[in-house]
């Protein structure tokens, strides 16, 4: 075993580093109550506008727009900006450059699902007789749903892997473990934060996927092969019916 891999490891299996509120247990409680807030706020207002912005013609373009604008933006400039302009320092600003960063990709993963929506499918349901509210109620918000958990799962990751700089301006994410640990020259420790943050955006990340698999049963129904007859794509009605069976 390499010494760092034994600090780490000695970091990591040390009861007294797990305790009080500095340790490992605290900290990494806090990071993610912070991840779960942010983009939870995040998606309670990204996700129904992009919906409604992909119910509207062009709205890939207006999610490319916003996508683009966030990337453009890091989350250290917006920890800086918020301290600078007189907000604190510690909760605020962590949780400020967390939600900005957890919106773009719910708000494009919810625009683009919802424009995604084959035009068959939706002629098919206003000839059933749907107005456009139960259009995109019933039909196209189902059929988007894959889409839209795979943008929450991503914008928990990269919430989770960037919430360690709320470390720089005094918040106690596990961060920490980094920055105190590079300043001490404490590989265990530097390692360590490295090695618990990459476990929870990896325990995130799995959460996601099963809760897609959950909520979307269709998405892995296969169509049985009979010897001597091919098998027929399904028709825009079932995909209507089977999306409305999911809203009801």
């Amino acid at each position: 075993m390499t010494p760092t891999s034994s600090s780490l490891w000695s970091f990591l299996t040390t009861a007294s580093n797990w305790s009080g509120a500095n340790g490992i247990a605290d900290r990494l409680v806090v990071h993610l109550w912070i991840s779960l807030l942010a983009v939870g706020a995040a998606a309670v207002i990204s996700i129904p506008l992009g919906i409604v912005v992909g119910g509207r013609e062009r709205g890939q373009v207006a999610a490319t727009g916003v996508a683009n604008l966030g990337r453009a933006v890091p989350s250290l400039a917006v920890l800086a900006f918020v301290v600078a302009a007189g907000w604190g320092i510690g909760f605020v600003p962590t949780f400020i450059a967390m939600f900005a960063l957890a919106v773009p990709p719910m708000f494009v993963s919810a625009a683009t699902g919802v424009a995604e929506v084959d035009p068959g499918v939706l002629d098919v349901a206003s000839g059933l007789g749907m107005t456009h509210s139960q259009v995109v109620r019933r039909v196209q918000v189902p059929l988007a749903v894959p889409l839209i958990i795979s943008g929450v799962r991503i914008a928990m990751s990269q919430v989770i892997a960037t919430a360690t700089l709320g470390a720089f301006v005094g918040y106690n994410t596990l961060g920490r473990f980094i920055t105190v640990g590079h300043a001490n020259s404490d590989d265990g420790m530097l390692y360590g934060g490295v090695v618990l943050v990459v476990a929870l955006a990896i325990v995130a990340d799995v959460g996601f996927r099963m809760l897609q698999r959950s909520l979307t049963p269709w998405s892995r129904r296969r169509p049985r092969h009979h010897r001597g007859h091919r098998s027929r794509p399904s028709s825009g009605r079932i995909e209507i019916v089977d999306a409305a069976r999911v809203a009801d």
